[in-house]
Order: structure tokens, then sequence, then C-alpha cells
């Protein structure tokens, strides 16, 4: 622990120094980005010496018993009770602060929901979890812009991509990777028989032009007509946008947008986000061999949550969590379970550390 905190301090003048050199100063974006990281290490920095300072009087009052002053002894003996209960408390604290931080977490993030097994439900389902995220954007002053809206006929979605712009989006919503699964009774079901369905959720961390690098002669992009509502306008161009990624054969389409150019950015943000989703998952599978817990996976095929709508529970499978606040999780208010992820989460890592 203490080389450790040392090699900190250490950085961190490094990093003083750096940021004072004039072409540092002048190239904003290295400036911008040393920044960061000199002020994501000040929390363990000031821990750090506190713990450092508690080590030396440690030292100081174990020499003072080596010697025979009986008063020094005795005074020294009730101080290092205390130090070694805060060296101790100190960490503990320390230990969750020298967990690697993910680095995606500050960053926007494209949430994509699909319908699954059961049909119309189903897509009536998707259609309340679109809902829930965009009300839980909405708590926390997240800007939304929808990129793809695909609704069925009996009212739902079968699909919708989401961007959310905000700090933490990615950080708070990626657990929300998986399989949602809703039971209750169909509005159309005269017997009142309970029903089972299911939507995906894939959370994304939104990926900039230094995250994946995309080659024109990678991409293949197609035109062609806008189907379902839209008016003249969407049947009579050539409005809609369909690129697909040669080398890994990922497919994005957008036609939201009238203009050939917005739906193009929309598609191409989504694609950078799928492929860098694509080396992601490539480092977390290395990893997987060492995780204990399924809670930051995204594996997109497990079940994590249960929505039991004639009992009003709410039940995150990977941490055994059940709350009986189904109508304030639907209508957004997600910080609980999402808390409770997050701590499951770092419990795992500090048994990792």
């Amino acid at each position: 622990m203490k080389a450790k905190i040392q090699n900190i301090l250490d950085k961190i003048s490094t990093l003083i120094e750096r940021l004072s050199e004039p072409n540092i100063v002048s190239d904003i974006k290295e400036f911008t980005r040393l920044s960061q990281e000199h002020n994501s290490l000040l929390p363990v920095a000031e821990k750090g010496k506190e713990y450092l300072n508690l080590l030396e009087q440690l030292d100081e009052n174990e020499e003072i018993l080596t010697g025979d002053d009986e008063e020094l002894i005795e005074l020294a003996q009730e101080e290092l009770t205390d130090i070694k209960a805060d060296i101790v408390k100190l960490e503990e604290q320390l230990k969750v602060l020298l967990i690697p931080k993910d680095p995606d977490d500050n960053k926007n993030t494209i949430l994509e929901i699909r319908s699954g097994t059961g049909g119309d439900e189903a897509a009536l389902f998707a259609g309340d979890l679109y809902r829930m995220y965009m009300r839980y954007a909405e708590r926390r002053s997240w800007k939304t812009e929808l990129l793809t809206l695909n609704e069925s006929e009996g009212g739902g979605i079968k699909e919708a991509v989401i961007s959310m712009i905000g700090t933490g989006a990615f950080g708070n919503l990626k657990y929300e990777s998986g399989v949602h699964r809703v039971q209750r009774v169909p509005a159309t079901e005269s017997s009142g028989r309970l029903h089972t369905s299911a939507a995906t959720v894939a959370v994304l961390p939104e990926a900039k032009d230094v995250d994946v690098s995309l080659v024109d002669s990678d991409l293949k992009i197609d035109t062609y007509r806008a189907s379902g509502a839209g008016g003249q306008h969407v049947n009579k161009t050539e409005s809609a946008i369909r690129i697909t990624h040669l080398p890994t054969g990922l497919v994005v389409t957008c036609q939201d947008e009238t203009s050939q150019h917005k739906n193009k950015d929309k598609a191409m943000k989504v694609l950078r986000s799928r492929l860098y989703e694509v080396e992601q998952n490539k480092i977390n599978q290395e990893r997987a061999s060492v995780r204990k817990s399924m809670v930051s996976t995204g594996d997109r095929s497990a079940k994590i949550r249960t929505y039991n709508f004639p009992q009003g529970r709410v039940t995150d499978h990977r941490i055994n969590l059940t709350l009986y606040k189904l109508s304030n999780i639907i209508d957004g208010d997600l910080a609980e379970i999402i808390e409770a992820l997050q701590i499951a989460d770092l419990k795992i890592k500090m048994e990792e550390a």
C-alpha cells in the first residue's frame, strides 16, 4: 500500500511539471487529458498523505517504546491504539480509491431497446422500458436524442436507439444491459391469464473518432426510401441510410430524419459505439475468468431483471434484490437499483484487488 501511494504522489508531481510545459499548455486536447488525470488522482493523494503521516507517527511511537522514559512510553502506548485504528480505517478507504476506474464511465451512452419474445406484449413492454429510461434521463438532467424508433402496429416498440448525453451516463446505465422480463395480464387477455414476455437492452459507451478509427473503404453505404409514416417527402426521396461495416459485418440503419446527411451522422454515431463495444468485449472476455459476478459484464443474453405487475415487484436476479416499488421504477426511479448494482460491483473489485 505504501509503495502504491508513493507512486501516485510521484505521478502527480510529474503531471504538475508537464502541465506547466509551454508545448502542453498550447495543446488544448493534451492539456485537458493531463488535467483530468491529475484531478482523478487527487482524492487518492490526499488520503495517501494522511496514511503516510500516520505510518511515520507509528514508527516514532514504536521507537519511543524501546526507550527508558516511562512517562513518554505511557503516552506513546495510548496514542498507538488510536493511530493503528486510523491506519486500518484509511487502508479501507484507500482500497476503494485505488480500484481502477472504468474510463468509459463518464462518457455519453447509446441505449438500444428491442422487443423480444412475446409478440405485441413484448413490444408494449419495450415501450414501457423506453419511457422508463427517458424519465430516468430527465431526473438526471441528461440531454436525450432519439436516433432510431421502429414502432409496432399494436402501439409498442420493436426497436428504439437513444443517445443520452450527460455526466456519468454510461457509468450509471451500463448495468442495464441484458434481458428484461415482464409478467402481467395483457389488456387483450379475457381470461386474466398471466403472460411472460421480454425485451433486450444494450448500453454502449458513445465512441468518438479518437476511440474508433473508421476507414471509408471498410464502409458500404446504401440509401433507400424510408418506409412507414412520414408523408410524401419520405416516400419520394432516398433519405434513409444503411451502413455496413465490411470487416465485421455490422449493419446500422437510420431513417428517422428527412435529411440524408442527418441520418448518416446518426448511423455513424451508433456504428462507432457498436464497434467500440466489440473491442471492449474482447478485453472483458480476457478478464472474465477472474470475475465472480455478471453485474457489469453486459451479457445481453442473460436474464437480469423481472417486472411483476400483479405483485408490484421488481427483482434484479444478479444481486437477488427485490423491491416492491414497480410503479416508481417504471416511472424512471432507478436510483436504488443502480446504486445497489454499483455497490455489488465495487465489492467484487475490492475482493479481486
